[in-house]
């Protein structure tokens, strides 16, 4: 077993980072992109000011909580439930004083057999996540 990590490409944000970091670091701000989730391949969402739950086609049940915040820079959460343990922190950095860029980083500890099955499916994953994130209005 070893630590695989999977990182996004750094996103551009036209808001200010701590703009982007208060929207991101309480999660009851999801009911604001529900609109944005594809229900084909997230179900069940619940969620409260450090946890989220949900249903991940084909992976199961999954509930993250938040494990760290560092404002106004990083959000780190882990696993409370998950077929494959792993964190996931959301980097973010200033640009200019109206704008910002933010990178999304997950981390999981993978035997090589299970690598292989799902390295191309988490990448994608971290990447959406991001292009999402990044779209959102953060005022």
């Amino acid at each position: 077993m070893g630590k695989t990590r999977f990182e996004s490409s750094v996103k551009q944000i036209p808001y200010p980072q701590q703009a982007v970091y208060d929207m991101l670091s309480n999660l009851e701000n999801i009911s604001k992109v529900m609109d944005r989730i594809p229900a084909d391949k997230i179900k069940d969402i619940s969620f409260d000011r450090d946890h989220v739950s949900m249903s991940v086609a084909p992976v199961g049940a999954i509930k993250l909580a938040v494990c760290e915040r560092e404002e106004p820079k990083c959000i780190k959460f882990q696993t409370e439930k998950s077929p494959v343990p792993f964190y996931v922190w959301i980097q973010m950095l200033p640009v200019t004083d109206t704008t910002s860029k933010m990178r999304i980083t997950a981390e999981a500890d993978l035997n090589p057999f299970i690598k292989t099955l799902v390295q191309k499916p988490l990448q994608d994953g971290v990447e959406q996540i991001a292009d999402g994130l990044a779209q959102i209005q953060y005022n």
